[in-house]
């Protein structure tokens, strides 16, 4: 399995300045990453709430994070159910939060989840909790209207061709449903036009798709007032997004919010990863960091 690197990790870091004793939020955790980092510099009694909707990430979170257990509470959850999560466990208002919003590695190597286009056969599930009951990829791309296949493709996957896209597969389910990636894969191509670039055709689809079926920009906007209300006072909210939608719905979020005195902005423009990053995983280039603090005063969120 491809080992998860974390994104960005120097900055948020510097931006979060965590100290000993912090109480920390990874909404996010993956790999686990950024969250070993948080606790290694919140020793010795900083506590960190651990989140993800992905079991198995968690599982491998748990193994990195093993030495500081003691201080690490677990929510197999969705990010933006943070208010609730924070109640069943108790979990006191934090002084840092973080949200790395990139699908990882641990996903993407996953030949039973259907992320990627390179396993050729997987089933195409797409969901981050597959445990659960819900719409998969198949069932999307098997009973969606042709015009909301293409709007999804267009929105979420900000690919050109959309509707020729969106068509093929209109086509392609009248006599043969979608199982595998390589079924969609297939329709892409056949639909595509054009010269080949190095990003392969169906890239902009599959994250289309998958971006609905997990409804990530609607978690993502239930999450974002939701971090604000766990932060302690001067705590520090940090998000990595990866798409561009993501990030101008952080950066509407929390310039509405600084407009309003509830936080300030510390990023005035986005944190991007170094060349260095970017050559040591290809991964990061389109990542871009954005931090708020809470200030001190009270207010709505």
């Amino acid at each position: 399995m491809l080992a998860h690197v974390p994104v960005l990790l120097a900055e948020a870091l510097q931006y979060l300045d965590p100290k000993p004793g912090d109480h920390s939020i990874d909404a996010t955790v993956g790999g686990g990453g950024h969250a070993v980092e948080l606790l290694k510099r919140t020793a010795p009694d900083g506590r960190l709430l651990a989140i993800d909707l992905d079991q198995h990430a968690l599982d491998i979170a748990a193994e990195t994070l093993a030495p500081f257990s003691s201080r690490v509470t677990f929510a197999h959850d969705a990010f933006d159910h943070l208010s609730s999560i924070r109640t069943a466990t108790q979990f006191p208002e934090a002084q840092c939060i973080i949200a790395d919003l990139g699908l990882s590695s641990i996903e993407l190597a996953d030949e039973t989840r259907g992320f990627s286009f390179q396993h050729q056969h997987s089933p195409l599930d797409m969901r981050f909790d597959p445990s659960h009951e819900g719409m998969t990829a198949a069932d999307l791309l098997n009973t969606a209207r042709e015009t909301e296949l293409a709007q999804i493709i267009s929105t979420y996957g900000e690919e050109r061709q959309a509707r020729a896209i969106a068509r093929s597969i209109a086509e392609t389910r009248r006599s043969a449903k979608f199982i595998t990636t390589d079924d969609l894969v297939q329709a892409v191509i056949r639909a595509y036009r054009g010269p080949r670039t190095k990003i392969h055709p169906a890239t902009k689809t599959f994250q289309a798709i998958r971006i609905a079926v997990n409804d990530e920009f609607g978690r993502l906007e239930r999450f974002l007032p939701r971090a604000l209300a766990a932060l302690a006072p001067g705590g520090r909210l940090a998000v990595i997004s990866f798409h561009s939608l993501e990030d101008r719905t952080v950066k509407r979020f929390l310039r509405d919010r600084e407009a309003a005195g509830i936080v300030t902005i510390l990023t005035k423009h986005p944190v991007t990863p170094s060349f260095a990053e970017t050559i040591q995983n290809p991964r990061s280039r389109s990542a871009k960091l954005r931090v708020a603090m809470r200030n001190d005063f009270g207010g709505k969120t």
